[in-house]
């Protein structure tokens, strides 16, 4: 009786979704840099990390700008 009561509530679920699989919410429409941003931001144990390398990329990237704008 238990089982076929999860399997009715499963089957439920399923049907109710609508067809959207859980990665189309909300969530999706920030880009990588942006939910990237948030987490460095948060108290979440290891975020200054993840902060110090979005520091890293962007240093990285601007050097790289600098010198491919430098005519020989």
């Amino acid at each position: 009786m238990v089982a076929r009561s999860l399997t009715l509530v499963v089957a439920i679920t399923a049907a109710c979704s609508g067809g959207k699989t859980p990665r189309s919410t909300a969530a999706d429409t920030l880009t990588e840099r942006q939910r990237d941003s948030m987490l460095a931001r948060s108290r979440i144990p290891g975020a200054r990390g993840v902060g110090a390398a979005l520091r890293a990329a962007d240093s990285t990237n601007a050097r790289i700008r600098a010198t491919d704008s430098v005519a020989p």
